[in-house]
């Protein structure tokens, strides 16, 4: 059977793999699966791939020394158990790629590095030249700081977004079920959907939520919400067990591919509409909503109709129409408590009245994508 094209045509590859697929049951890490998996990727340099590693598992190696046995509920301990896991697990990589002549660099990235203008450029900045330097980039949410309000919840969504920032070709995502099964895969008659070409194929299929193992947070929904986001910036996915990463990056056609759907989008926006939580909603008039919709013109005051929420200039809010359906989220340009004074004005009256700072867009449309 001819490999798949769109994986050995890959030159840069964003590999992630689950906690579940790293650690034993007793929640600490498994040096031999790390070894397997550090071999795959070293084969891929040695190939001329250039290759990004999402790695979950802090948390999880974590638990054995504080003598937890399953992943904490609240923030506060996993954090804990994220700042005890990450060292450990990212000094098994190092030791690992060391036995191939390979430098390991640790990225812990919070949704606030990347949805930031500045933040943004920094972190793309950061990846571009570790690339150029030959080392092998090891990502993870920065867990130890991180709040419920900024995290992304799942390294799977995380590994979709690095995957269109660093540019690349393809993304595999590890797991350990061997790939997306038209029902669970543990029931008699199911089948493994080897392409997806997109979400129409979906119909149907039973998608589940969490990992058996309790290790992992994301499960097969987190998954293919991952995929989603990747193919439509059009890098399609690899999904398959850990076990076979190997013939997964070398193009066997094993576990399911989503074939890329979409073309690729300006960066920082993409992250802007799956990476961010709006904190708060400013709401607009039927004629600004074509404005902004139609002729993805920025957001004028006079557009405005009022704002709910708590935020601050620069954070992302949601922008919705008469009916209460959000149709963009932006980075908005003034404070919560600001826009009561600019309802309904023009440009022309505010800064007359308050002063030039204020003649400027509420959301500008460089800040801003449709939902």
């Amino acid at each position: 059977m001819s490999l798949r094209p769109e994986v050995t045509g890959a030159r840069r590859v964003v590999v992630k793999v689950g906690s579940s697929s790293l650690t034993t049951a007793a929640g600490g890490i498994d040096p031999d699966r790390v070894r397997a998996l550090v071999d795959v990727l070293a084969a891929a340099r040695e190939r001329g791939i250039e290759v990004v590693l999402v790695s979950s598992g802090a948390i999880a190696a974590g638990l054995a020394p504080l003598g937890l046995r399953r992943r904490p509920s609240g923030l506060a301990a996993q954090q804990a158990a994220a700042s005890v896991g990450q060292g450990l697990l990212v000094h098994r990589y190092t030791e690992e790629l060391r036995r191939h002549g390979l430098i390991a660099g640790q990225v812990l990235l919070t949704v606030d590095d990347v949805t930031r203008r500045a933040h943004y450029r920094n972190a793309s900045q950061t990846f571009t030249q570790l690339l150029e330097l030959g080392v092998l980039p090891i990502v993870n949410e920065n867990d130890t700081v991180a709040t419920s309000e900024i995290r992304f919840g799942d390294n799977d969504r995380l590994a979709a977004l690095v995957a269109h920032l660093v540019h690349a070709d393809l993304l595999v995502l590890l797991s350990d079920v061997d790939g997306l099964y038209d029902a669970d895969p543990r029931t008699p008659g199911s089948r493994l959907l080897g392409d997806v070409q997109g979400l129409d194929d979906l119909d149907g299929v039973r998608i589940g939520r969490t990992g058996a193992a309790g290790l992992g947070t994301g499960g097969m929904e987190t998954k293919v919400q991952a995929a989603r986001i990747a193919t439509g910036a059009g890098i399609p996915v690899v999904l398959t067990s850990a076990d076979r990463a190997a013939d997964a990056v070398g193009g066997e056609r094993v576990g399911t591919l989503f074939h890329a759907t979409g073309k690729r989008r300006a960066k920082r926006l993409l992250w802007l509409a799956h990476a961010t939580e709006p904190m708060g909603t400013v709401h607009l008039d039927e004629g600004a909503v074509r404005a902004v919709v139609d002729r993805r013109a920025s957001l004028l005051a006079a557009g405005v109709v009022g704002a709910t929420g708590s935020f601050h200039a620069g954070d992302p809010v949601d922008l919705t129409g008469p009916d209460g359906t959000s149709v963009a989220r932006g980075l908005v340009n003034f404070d919560a408590e600001e826009i009561p004074r600019l309802v309904g004005r023009s440009s022309h009256d505010l800064k007359h009245e308050l002063g030039a700072a204020y003649e400027r867009e509420v959301v500008h449309r460089d800040d801003l994508v449709l939902l």
